[in-house]
């Protein structure tokens, strides 16, 4: 039988399922779950929330087939099997099942799996509906986890790579973290929104953020419920990676200072500029000193102006970052 319930998957969701595909889910569990490793509540957790993500909690199993533009491009997808000819092998060969089983070499992938685990299934490649039914339809989502080597991560309460090694990328993260925590936190008697709850007994932050350290205290917990399993040395949390505060620009004392006591303004003075000038000024004619300080009043106004564009700009990058 298998570790988890369709009662636990229900309370789980953010909505009304399925209830045939997550039937076809759960006989592929009860069937072939333990051959496979996928009868511990820490794997069955990350194995559900990608599984809700992919499949809309259980609502899709089939492509829309429109054709749209980009569907129509499947057709001669050759990386994926499908022949260089527009002959219909993107549609004959379109995604099945909540793991979309995509593209005639991953229908033949399939199959030869099936075949090596000793179970006697159709000939997915010519007969690709089979796939949609059952126990074959809850298996699909159980190759991909094992040809994938995702217990591996699983182990490690590692979500976030086990959702490149599915997506390629790391599109809908969000909600996997949260199908993560919910599933995790019905697993261990919680009700599926009640994280606070989770962090104050575990004497964590209560915040509601499901963040690195409440998801890595949510694993720990679940392998807690597998025997012996936190003794497996390739069993252990995610390190949590703390954000790095973001540097806050402070304004430099310069800047604070007053325009007359800029390091432009005192350096030529107290570095022999001033002390040659107080020597030359008594022979300088009245035409000529006055044309000195209308220059040095231009420069006291340029640096005001420029003092003042300084802290104007460090202003806008402080509120930038706010």
């Amino acid at each position: 039988m298998s570790a988890i319930t369709a009662q636990q998957v229900r309370a789980a969701a953010k909505g009304r399922v399925n209830e045939s595909n997550l039937a076809s889910v759960l006989v592929a569990l009860d069937r072939y779950g333990e051959r496979f490793g996928m009868d511990r509540p820490h794997r069955l957790a990350q194995y559900f929330a990608q599984l809700m993500h992919e499949s809309g909690a259980f609502r899709y199993d089939r492509e829309i087939w429109g054709p749209t533009p980009a569907q129509q491009r499947y057709d001669t997808r050759t990386d994926l099997g499908n022949t260089p000819e527009k002959d219909g092998d993107g549609h004959l060969y379109r995604g099945r099942t909540g793991m979309q089983l995509t593209g005639k070499d991953n229908y033949r992938q399939f199959r030869n799996w099936c075949r090596a685990a000793g179970l006697d299934c159709p000939d997915f490649v010519k007969d690709p509906d089979a796939v949609n039914t059952d126990p074959w339809e809850g298996l699909v989502p159980l190759f991909y986890w094992d040809t994938r080597d995702l217990n591996r991560w699983a182990d490690e309460g590692d979500a976030e790579t086990i959702t490149k090694k599915i997506n390629g990328g790391k599109n809908g993260l969000a909600d996997r973290f949260d199908r993560l925590a919910r599933i995790s936190l019905v697993f261990l008697g919680y009700r599926a929104d009640n994280v606070l709850q989770f962090q104050a007994d575990q004497r964590l932050q209560v915040d509601g953020d499901v963040g690195p350290r409440t998801r890595a205290a949510m694993h720990t917990a679940l392998v807690a419920l597998t025997p012996g399993e936190a003794a497996r040395p390739e069993v252990k949390a995610a390190p949590v990676t703390e954000e790095k505060p973001v540097p806050v620009p402070v304004t430099p004392p310069s800047l604070d200072a007053p325009w007359w006591k800029s390091k432009e303004v005192i350096t030529p003075s107290v570095i022999g500029g001033g002390a040659s000038l107080l020597t030359a000024i008594g022979g300088i004619p009245w035409q000529n000193l006055l044309l000195i300080l209308v220059a040095f009043g231009g420069i006291a106004g340029f640096l005001y102006w420029r003092k003042n564009a300084d802290r104007k700009a460090v202003a806008k990058q402080v509120e930038g970052l706010a």
